[in-house]
């Protein structure tokens, strides 16, 4: 089996269902619902943002501005349909989910 990576240029139509631990369960994309499939194991890690080469600038307090966090998850269309990997981003201090790539 190969591995198509698709580089969806982080796609902002995008809604994340997540359970109480902020774990995907499910991602509206494309017009369709995708469900993290639950016999996989998903990955979850943080990144850190290039904060100087965006220069910006925050006050004290302000939160933590430079972590990114990502998900990698196992999803599907239906119980029939072939697993496809979703890689998920979002940036620091942002509610809104980022969809880094889609592979095979």
């Amino acid at each position: 089996m190969s591995t198509i990576t698709e580089a969806p240029a982080l796609t902002h139509d995008l809604q994340v269902r997540t359970d109480a631990a902020g774990k995907p369960l499910a991602i509206r994309h494309g017009g369709q619902i995708w469900l993290v499939d639950p016999d996989t194991d998903s990955q979850h890690w943080f990144g850190r943002d290039a904060w100087w080469n965006t220069r910006r600038t925050a006050a004290v307090g302000s939160g933590d501005l430079v972590s990114i966090e990502y998900w990698q998850v196992q999803v599907r269309l239906g119980s029939d349909s072939a697993l496809r990997t979703f890689t998920l981003r979002r940036n620091p201090l942002s509610a809104q989910w980022l969809l880094e790539s889609i592979s095979d």
